[in-house]
């Protein structure tokens, strides 16, 4: 079975599979095949034992020893691209491999972040990558969670890699195979969202009542 997964890696078959799905997708939703824009974001995990000591790290900010996951989707919350590191990385270091990857595989020139991503990386976009990143920000006078326009798409996005069970926490000795990972569950997410023809609606609760009636 493995073998098979290795030789579709080979072949850029997950890259496949996930395009040609988000381009069906983005169509359905009256939006053009290709995305114009994308959000980035990272998210660390604890790593298994079977993460090697030369792959993984200390998020001090999170504290979490493992990997971080630098994933970018359009406006919609799909896939784009994901580069997975050791959790040690900063944002604004692994932004540049992750923003490298989008500017050769897509046609994004504009990327919205948080402020985690800002300094020498937006100038470093418009410089290298021919790409401007937008910093969204809290509002000043924040108290408590409230829903941040652009930001709440990819925490949406996180959650739902993170409702896979592979992905509570990375397994993988490699790298490369936590990303691999990664896009298969996305192409899950959308295969879903094709067949139902509408986003996910949570189940409600049972109640005594529901039983009566």
């Amino acid at each position: 079975m493995y073998w098979y997964f290795s030789r579709w890696e080979e072949a850029k078959v997950t890259e496949q599979v996930m395009a040609a799905l988000r381009r069906r997708l983005r169509t359905a939703q009256g939006r053009g095949g290709e995305p114009s824009a994308g959000i980035i974001d990272s998210q660390s995990v604890k790593g298994a034992d079977t993460v090697g000591q030369q792959t993984r790290g200390y998020d001090a900010g999170k504290k979490v020893n493992g990997r971080k996951r630098f994933i970018v989707t359009d406006t919609l919350g799909l896939l784009l691209v994901v580069c997975v590191m050791a959790a040690s990385v900063q944002d604004r270091d692994g932004a540049r491999t992750t923003r490298l990857s989008l500017y050769l595989f897509t046609p994004v020139r504009f990327v919205f972040a948080d402020a985690g991503f800002a300094g020498r990386l937006v100038a470093w976009a418009e410089r290298f990558a021919a790409a401007a990143v937008h910093i969204v920000r809290k509002a000043p006078d924040q108290v408590g969670f409230a829903v941040i326009p652009r930001r709440w798409v990819m925490e949406r996005s996180l959650a739902w890699l993170t409702s896979h069970r592979r992905l509570a926490r990375d397994y993988e000795r490699d790298p490369a195979v936590s990303e691999a990972v990664v896009r298969w569950a996305a192409i899950g997410q959308m295969a879903r969202r094709l067949a139902r023809g509408r986003d996910a609606v949570r189940q409600c609760a049972w109640t005594g009542q529901d039983l009566v009636s």
